[in-house]
């Protein structure tokens, strides 16, 4: 044995070296080194645009083959084409887009991810969140925090559709999923309707006796109206920041800090022929285009975007916005800064 051993060149005494610890569970690090470390990130998701034109006939297509009951919730996914087959529109990021047909309820559940909802058409649906029941309008954010009972449900005489946005591909990574159905389908009305609105809405004042403690916003409808004006009373005066322009953050009242601890939301607003200067993050985002048209450059794909349009930025993407029509355009985004920033992972840099 010893003979052959010494007849064997190093490249073989190697191979065999690693064929014999396969058995033990081991394996080098010198062979994963430059893959587990890389100089800088690189995600698996792509830059993409989904289009309204497209999503929207589809959405109505499945209205007419499956029902709430069936579906649990009828959402089309944003698959990234990047991730192989992964349910996430970013590595961390889930977005789906979902409808309630007149008189449907998507029943009552709850679920270790949190979830956001952004209300792209609609004339009288509602949420249903642990007992306080949530009117949902266009342009709306509406927050489902995580292992909150909630419920959708529509009273109109139109469809309602809105963007789901989840940190499912997150919470399945740290295998921590949790689901539960409540035992009726909608959840009984044990607050006043959009009473956290009431409370923590008025911008700045909140209710003195009241001790939140919840790691999420106890505001948890954010009505466009309001946005929309703050963004335009703001764009009238300042050009906000060179690389994203006017931008709001969606805020727990509370701290002032994200609505949600995994996920932070922000809405945009770009003058036409604004560009802004493109620069990276270690962040990925979700976009909603929620009026106006343009463009953004993601990694040198150049993303041409509609109203109702949604689109992937992933992380460490070198990016910029401009808005190439005459009207204002608005965007509104979800991203994954807070886990980022608490790991002390979040890193910003102007494009080279």
């Amino acid at each position: 044995m010893a003979d052959v051993t010494r007849e064997m060149s190093s490249e073989q005494r190697l191979q065999s070296y690693y064929r014999e610890m396969l058995p033990f569970a081991l394996r080098p690090l010198w062979l994963d080194y430059k893959e587990l470390l890389p100089p800088q990130p690189k995600s698996k998701a792509i830059p993409y645009r989904w289009s309204w034109r497209d999503i929207r006939p589809q959405m109505m297509r499945a209205g007419e083959l499956v029902s709430t009951e069936e579906a649990e919730r009828r959402v089309l996914m944003l698959m990234n084409p990047g991730l192989n087959g992964l349910q996430a529109i970013t590595s961390t990021l889930y977005a789906g887009i979902q409808l309630v047909l007149p008189g449907e309820i998507a029943r009552a559940h709850r679920h270790s991810p949190a979830a956001l909802r952004f209300i792209i058409e609609a004339t009288g649906g509602y949420t249903t969140v642990d007992g306080e029941r949530i009117p949902m309008l266009p342009g709306d954010l509406v927050l489902t925090p995580n292992w909150t009972w909630h419920d959708h449900g529509n009273e109109a005489d139109t469809p309602i559709i809105w963007l789901d946005g989840l940190d499912i591909p997150l919470a399945r990574a740290l295998e921590s999923m949790f689901f539960e159905l409540f035992g009726d389908d909608a959840q009984p009305l044990t607050k006043p309707s959009d009473s956290s609105f009431f409370q923590y809405g008025a911008g700045g004042l909140r209710p003195a006796w009241q001790k939140h403690s919840a790691s999420y916003s106890p505001l948890l409808h954010y009505p466009w109206p309001q946005t929309r004006a703050t963004l335009e009373r703001l764009a009238a005066t300042t050009a906000g920041g060179p690389h994203d322009g006017v931008i709001l953050e969606y805020t727990n009242p509370v701290t002032g800090g994200p609505v949600m601890p995994t996920m932070a939301c922000f809405a945009q607003v770009l003058r036409p022929g604004q560009r802004t200067k493109a620069h990276r993050h270690t962040s990925s985002a979700a976009y909603h285009v929620v009026e106006g048209s343009g463009f953004s450059m993601v990694d040198g794909e150049r993303l041409e975007w509609d109203a109702k349009d949604v689109f992937a930025v992933p992380a460490w993407a070198v990016h910029h916005h401009e808005n190439n029509s005459s009207q204002d355009a608005y965007l509104f985004s979800f991203t994954d800064v807070p886990v980022l920033a608490a790991l002390d992972l979040l890193r910003e840099a102007p494009a080279a």
